[in-house]
């Protein structure tokens, strides 16, 4: 009998857009064969949320939760297809069972998740209420200890744009603090040496190109390119950002005040990297009448 691995039952699952047991139980049945598990996936009750799983889901829903000693959280994103969907009671409903379960089994995975029973919730959700429902993404950020640091999240716009933080040092009102300004202010890396070296060659290439054309001496070129580089870093850099709460000071400074310090931070924004489907009825239109 054929070994079903976990990249098969996710081959399938991206072909088909079922679930993942449906997809498991597919793949047993046709011994492992890819073709016949799609045909008789094709003729199953589960073909409806595979056509609606087919649909792009780039709206939805952020949100977070920390234990009660502050040592641990947990950040997800679970998506649909219209932002109406994302304010139903049901697909929260949902959406709160899903961070429930991610909080309480803390080292599963989405897809761990979903086997353990949100799937079977999932589907459920997707034929009542007619769209595509996805739970997307999850991550945690833990301490062993609760003297170590201190967890703690945010949530903005009614669950557009979500942030789990964990500090050395500080309190829980700092760590909101810092965990708002990232979720308005959107830093890429917590200091600057954490700026990858793909980015900053992507940006160096282009400072020098647009310094180069000012026809200026090759030394003030070069010192252009460094100046302009340094100025990016910071931009991105939590640590060197103005606190938004008060220009005046930088993230930095305001750690420093209490000898605190930033571990990690983690930023959602709901539907970001999703490329989503731009209706074109004209296109739509001609494609009809020439059919």
């Amino acid at each position: 009998m054929t070994t079903i691995t976990a990249s098969m039952v996710k081959e399938l699952r991206e072909r088909t857009g079922l679930g993942m047991m449906d997809c498991k139980k597919a793949l047993s049945d046709a011994d492992g064969d890819m073709e016949r598990a799609i045909e008789d996936l094709r003729k199953a009750s589960g073909l409806k949320a595979a056509k609606k799983a087919s649909r792009v889901a780039a709206e939805g829903v952020v949100m977070a939760k920390v234990s009660e000693d502050g040592n641990r959280g947990v950040i997800i994103e679970v998506n649909s297809e219209t932002d109406f969907v994302a304010r139903d009671e049901n697909f929260l409903g949902f959406s709160k069972k899903a961070l429930g379960s991610a909080f309480e089994e803390n080292e599963a995975t989405v897809e761990e998740l979903l086997e353990q029973g949100l799937e079977e919730s999932r589907q459920a959700l997707v034929q009542k209420i007619g769209e595509n429902i996805n739970l997307r993404r999850l991550e945690r950020l833990n301490f062993e200890d609760a003297n170590q640091g201190i967890v703690e999240s945010y949530v903005h716009n009614n669950g557009k744009i979500g942030v789990l933080i964990s500090l050395q040092g500080g309190d829980e009102a700092l760590a909101r603090d810092v965990a708002m300004h990232v979720a308005a202010v959107n830093p890429m890396v917590v200091r600057p040496e954490d700026v990858p070296e793909d980015i900053l060659a992507k940006e160096s290439e282009i400072y020098s190109a647009q310094a180069r054309d000012s026809g200026k001496p090759e030394e003030i070129v070069e010192r252009m390119i460094s100046g302009r580089l340094r100025k990016f870093v910071a931009e991105v850099s939590l640590l060197e950002q103005q606190f938004v709460k008060d220009p005046e000071v930088t993230i930095r400074d305001l750690l420093k005040e209490v000898g605190a310090d930033i571990v990690r931070f983690v930023r959602y924004e709901v539907g970001e990297g999703i490329e989503k489907e731009e209706d074109d009825f004209a296109a739509e239109v001609a494609a009809q009448l020439n059919s």
